[in-house]
C-alpha cells in the first residue's frame, strides 16, 4: 500500500540558508529540525529530500560535493535526534539561459523545481501516495511544485520564507499552510495525519 510522504526542501528548511555551500562545515541545521524529522520518522511518514542544487551546473563545486553535504546532513540529524531522511533527491542541472555552464548539467530537465520529476521519481521508487503527501519549502517554487504534482504545500518562514510578511504570500500560488519553521510545519502535518484520509 502506498505511503504518505513529507517532501522537504533543503536550504532554508533543514539547514541554515547561507547561499551556495562550498565548505562542508558551513552546512548546519536550523534549530529544532532534527527533532521535527524524528517526529515524522516516529509517525511512519516517509521523509524525502527534494532540492534544486545548481551549484554543479554553475561550476561552483562537483556533484560529489553535493553528496558529501548530504552525508553531513544525515550525520547531523542522527547525532542530534536519532532522525534520518529516507531518501534524497536533488537536481544539479540548470539551463544555459539560467546560468548553467558545465556541459553535463547544462540543460532543461523535468527534475528542476517547480517541475515534478523528483517527486514522481520518489513516488515510483518508494511506492508513495503523492495525493496524501506534503511538500515543505521556503520558496514559491516549492509551493508551485506541490500544486503541480497534486499534493499540499507548506511554506516555512525560515530561509527565504522569512520574506513573507503579515501572513501574506507574495506569489500567485497560495500555500496550504504557512509555518514559522519546520517544527511548526511538522506539528500541523501530524495533526492532519491523525485525521482519516488526510495527511
Amino acid at each position: 500500500m502506498a505511503r504518505a510522504a513529507v517532501f522537504l526542501d533543503r536550504d532554508g528548511v533543514l539547514n541554515q540558508e547561507v547561499g551556495y555551500i562550498r565548505r562542508l562545515e558551513d552546512l548546519n541545521l536550523i534549530p529544532g529540525v532534527a527533532l521535527a524529522i524524528r517526529q515524522l520518522n516516529d509517525a511512519g511518514l516517509f521523509c524525502c529530500l527534494v532540492s534544486n542544487q545548481s551549484g554543479a551546473a554553475r561550476d561552483y563545486y562537483t556533484v560529489a560535493h553535493i553528496h558529501a553535504l548530504h552525508d553531513r546532513l544525515q550525520s547531523l540529524l542522527a547525532q542530534e535526534a536519532g532522525s534520518h531522511l529516507d531518501a534524497l533527491y536533488f537536481c544539479p542541472d540548470l539551463s544555459v539561459p539560467e546560468g548553467g555552464i558545465v556541459p553535463d548539467y547544462s540543460g532543461w530537465t523535468t527534475w528542476r523545481k517547480p517541475n515534478t520529476g523528483m517527486l514522481i521519481a520518489a513516488a515510483w521508487n518508494h511506492d508513495l501516495d503523492i495525493s496524501q503527501s506534503v511538500m515543505v519549502g521556503d520558496k514559491a517554487t516549492d509551493i508551485d511544485l506541490a500544486h503541480n504534482v497534486g499534493c499540499r504545500g507548506i511554506l516555512v518562514q525560515t530561509g527565504y520564507g522569512d520574506r513573507v510578511l503579515g501572513g501574506k504570500y507574495q506569489h500567485s500560488t497560495q500555500p496550504d499552510y504557512i509555518a514559522p519553521d519546520l517544527a511548526a510545519a511538522v506539528a500541523w502535518i501530524l495533526s492532519q495525519h491523525a485525521k482519516p484520509n488526510s495527511i
